[in-house]
């Protein structure tokens, strides 16, 4: 299995804004564009917040409700009218990226993370603001385990008429990666969709390290770190981005890229970890929602 660590959403230079953490939530902004496009920041919402608010605040206006978006990936069920048979789908259509994934061997079985930019915010005075002096956070939001590679100029798409607002099958751009319907990692996880979004904010998610200034700087599980000649990570090849210590190993993150693919077949405990994280974060949404 290759388990990809993908960055996605607003970010410095998409948007230039933070995917906001409200009320504990997590809200994953996605990136302006799509001119052609239909599906605008207005046209989305989480519990009835909608997107064109939350980017016209937190932007100070830079962005308007009426921009349109490029939705992917596209990984909660509510936040946009779906067709009966949706699932969660990715597309990459950027050369770099998507060219870098194909020389990865990235196939069915294998297991996309996604992870953005966040920040807490808060609702005053009838707008939503970022938290002073809240931090600025890496943190995995979503997963996504694949099902189906297809190109998005393929013909035969038509018959997956669910996915035809998806903005890489409707120019015909790209690879996408559409999910399971259950998770699959080692055995069934058979009450975990094979894709979603994480409902709350949970320390488990984040990436970047207690206290550290730089989002970038990421604090992961011991055994994440450079072994026999390979590298966790790809786009990771200098052995002085990691430390160990104690129980972690402290990463400087890649500031350019936005697949970092790892190989199970050199790092098998990432397996158990995914494992894990998806299972707590999911566990911890369910028991939320039952409060």
């Amino acid at each position: 299995m290759r388990i990809t660590l993908s960055r996605k959403g607003v970010d410095s230079g998409a948007g230039r804004l933070a995917s906001p953490i409200l009320n504990g939530s997590l809200v994953s902004l996605p990136v302006p564009g799509d001119s052609d496009g239909k599906i605008t920041y207005s046209d989305l919402s989480f519990r009835s917040v909608s997107f064109g608010t939350l980017v016209e605040d937190l932007s100070n206006h830079k962005l308007r409700q009426s921009d349109k978006v490029h939705l992917d990936p596209d990984l909660r069920r509510g936040t946009y009218p779906r067709k009966p048979g949706w699932r969660p789908i990715f597309g990459q259509g950027q050369p770099a990226a998507e060219s870098h994934l194909q020389a990865c061997g990235v196939t069915v079985g294998d297991l996309f993370i996604f992870f953005g930019w966040f920040r807490e915010v808060e609702h005053r005075r009838g707008q939503y603001r970022y938290k002073k002096d809240a931090p600025d956070l890496h943190v995995i939001y979503g997963w996504l385990q694949v099902a189906a590679v297809v190109s998005c100029n393929d013909p035969q798409l038509s018959r997956i008429s669910w996915a035809h607002f998806h903005p890489h099958f409707r120019v015909g751009d790209g690879t996408a990666y559409i999910s399971s319907k259950t998770l699959h990692l080692g055995y069934e996880l058979e009450d975990i969709p094979g894709g979603g979004h994480f409902t709350r904010y949970h320390e488990c998610l984040r990436l970047t390290a207690p206290d550290s200034l730089n989002r970038r700087e990421w604090r992961l599980p011991r055994w994440f770190y450079p072994r026999d000649g390979c590298f966790p990570l790809t786009y990771h090849p200098d052995r002085t981005s990691f430390c160990r210590r104690g129980n972690y190993t402290f990463v400087q993150s890649a500031a350019r890229g936005q697949e970092f693919v790892l190989d199970s077949r050199d790092y098998p405990e990432a397996v158990s970890w995914a494992r894990r994280l998806i299972h707590k974060s999911h566990e911890c949404d369910l028991t939320m929602r039952c409060s």
